[in-house]
């Protein structure tokens, strides 16, 4: 018989390429959204899976609702993408985030644990959970010092799938996740803002792009890849947490400059800095070491930031 997934959060991004990923496996997949009949299914009809992910409504912060979808559904994987996926708007909804992320997140374990289901837990995590590296790069033993709600809640996750992983034998584990974009991204990220904002100046439709902090530093990959990497840490021996990275770190002014290359016009006095853009705490500089994934699965990232910036502007899926 197929193996069944669950994916919290299959109307977003990663969910989208991830329930891509299992169908052409053979798996059946299920998803969740807080409210199926009104989620935007956009993202899975962009990719032409929709038809095959069942959709049911589920509250990750709702033990019950939690409860109801995991009993009925009988998934052998759960993949939890659900909550906040921000960092800029934790900061205007702070509880929000940590209910969505941390809550969910801990509903998910006591259910896996009351049921005793023979069950296969991924948590998304983020290495906003490590705050700023300096220049060394971060790995799985750095010690998290978060800057944002968002990293305080992915950090909180973090440590309680770890604790029940170590007090109830679950096997659960976090992917701790870099940066990673594709054309699928929402248009409040600021990656996207970029793609789109360049694509309106070269119509003709825009005069400038407006960004805040240019000196920030981040580690960029490619949304598909990651989300192999999800599926790998669930067919693993073991659970273990594992760094989800491409080890190249480059700044955003960077991603901006391969924006505009891509776009094949030139930035001069189409760029305008904004102070009111600009995060009330900002990571200036993160570095992450995927050594351990790499060696222990076998996953690499495949794309450069010049290859994901021009597959973003060309709309590859």
């Amino acid at each position: 018989m197929a193996k069944t997934a669950l994916i919290l959060g299959v109307t977003g991004q990663d969910g989208a390429y991830l329930a891509r990923l299992l169908l052409s496996k053979g798996y059946r997949v299920v998803g969740t959204s807080r409210d199926a009949l009104m989620a935007s299914t956009s993202r899975l009809e962009r990719l032409g899976v929709r038809e095959q992910v069942e959709i049911l409504s589920l509250a990750p912060n709702d033990f019950r609702s939690v409860l109801k979808v995991v009993s009925s559904v009988e998934p052998q994987e759960i993949y939890n993408l659900s909550g906040q996926t921000s960092v800029g708007l934790s900061f205007e909804q702070p509880v929000e985030c940590m209910e969505s992320i941390s809550g969910g997140t801990l509903n998910l374990l006591e259910v896996i644990r009351f049921l005793q289901a023979p069950v296969r837990l991924f948590n998304a995590g983020s290495s906003e959970c490590f705050g700023d590296t300096g220049k060394e790069p971060a790995n799985e033993q750095t010690p998290f010092r978060p800057r944002s709600p968002y990293g305080v809640a992915k950090a909180t996750a973090f440590w309680q799938v770890v604790n029940y992983r170590e007090a109830y034998g679950l096997f659960a584990c976090t992917g701790i996740l870099g940066n990673h974009e594709s054309p699928l991204r929402p248009n409040r990220f600021v990656t996207q803002k970029i793609i789109q904002g360049v694509k309106a100046i070269a119509e003709g439709r825009q005069e400038v792009l407006k960004l805040g902090n240019l000196d920030v530093w981040r580690d960029w990959g490619w949304a598909p890849d990651y989300v192999e990497a999800m599926h790998q840490m669930l067919l693993a021996e073991q659970a273990d947490d594992y760094i989800i990275a491409s080890g190249t770190t480059c700044s955003l002014r960077q991603f901006v400059k391969a924006s505009f290359a891509a776009a094949g016009i030139d930035a001069e006095g189409r760029l305008q800095l904004s102070s009111l853009l600009m995060r009330p705490s900002d990571l200036t500089y993160s570095a992450l070491d995927p050594t351990k994934i790499n060696e222990k699965l076998e996953w690499k990232s495949s794309r450069s930031l010049d290859e994901i910036v021009l597959l973003m502007h060309t709309d590859a899926l």
